[in-house]
């Protein structure tokens, strides 16, 4: 069995001044995942931008191109900070890069995905695969983000910081 591998973008935005940012001017851009089961969760139902990939593909490719197909934008330029990996529950490994840049949320266009719904109905429905992208301070961040992921926040604060 192949290891399972996924890897994506984390946006983040600072604003401008002299000193290392504080929780008042760090912001990250989480999107909250799409469909049916996510549909009433908000804390823990946010997540970065990020989709699986094959071994045959580099893993800054795959993180550039799941962000295309999740937010329907382009992604940003870099320089991408590494944030390393993660083995989340379940097994598979994440991998994120952080990116300073600026989105504006309304001009998201998610890519979708199908399921059976209602389970066991035989019918198909799209859903998409985030219904919204926000901006976060981090102190809210860490609440609205699903548990595996807050270690790529800590780890970008970290950057940010030192």
């Amino acid at each position: 069995m192949t290891q399972k591998r996924s890897a994506g973008l984390f946006l983040f935005r600072t604003a401008p001044g002299p000193t290392a940012p504080t929780d008042r001017d760090v912001e990250v851009l989480l999107g909250h995942m799409g469909g049916p089961f996510w549909e009433h969760k908000d804390e823990g139902g946010w997540a970065i931008p990020k989709g699986e990939y094959e071994a045959d593909e580099a893993p800054l490719d795959a993180a550039r191109r799941e962000f295309t197909e999740e937010i329907g934008l382009p992604p940003p330029d870099g320089p991408y900070l590494p944030l390393g990996e993660l083995r989340i529950p379940g097994g598979k490994l994440v991998t994120i890069w952080a990116v300073r840049a600026d989105l504006d949320p309304t001009l998201m266009a998610p890519g979708t995905f199908t399921m059976e719904w209602p389970p066991g109905s035989g019918r198909t429905e799209e859903f998409p695969e985030l219904d919204r992208v926000a901006w976060f301070a981090p102190s809210v961040a860490r609440k609205k983000l699903i548990l595996s992921q807050i270690p790529f926040l800590e780890r970008l604060l970290g950057l940010l910081e030192g």
